[in-house]
């Protein structure tokens, strides 16, 4: 192949990789109305769902093991011995699902008070930065409170 042609070849792909997706082509619907929300009652209501979800998946083990009552331990029926082993294998994936649930639920609520706190953190020093820029425009000097 001739330098001519891979340059070229080169040229074309660079082309296509540029013509790729913007996020910033288009003006924002509503003028800028529509912004990026969340609020630590939605956060919440997340945590709350999944930690539902652990509650529903222990009584679903209640009733699993119920189930399982008068399977004899040393039983020589390959049936009760199968089914012991399935038991066993459901109630470990149970029980793992409902440690990740109850983590993802502590998660969830801890997200939502950050965000919480945090947006009134940056609250507090826009605030903190207006009184500022108000008071050295009073008193005539520049910069003050920048």
């Amino acid at each position: 192949m001739a330098w001519d042609e891979w340059e070229q070849l080169k040229t074309t792909a660079a082309d296509r990789h540029s013509a790729r997706m913007q996020l910033n082509q288009l003006p924002m619907a509503g003028g800028g109305k529509d912004r990026l929300r969340s609020d630590k009652a939605a956060w919440s209501a997340a945590g709350e769902g999944v930690g539902s979800l652990q509650d529903s998946l222990g009584k679903a083990l209640a009733k699993l093991e119920q189930g399982q009552a008068g399977l004899d331990e040393g039983s020589v029926c390959l049936t009760a011995a199968a089914q012991k082993r399935v038991y066993e294998s459901w109630e470990r994936r149970v029980t793992d699902i409902g440690e990740l649930c109850r983590g993802l639920a502590v998660v969830l609520n801890k997200t939502g008070h950050d965000q919480l706190r945090t947006d009134e953190a940056i609250k507090a020093e826009i605030t903190a930065l207006r009184a500022g820029s108000e008071s050295s425009s009073a008193s005539g000097e520049p910069g003050k409170g920048r």
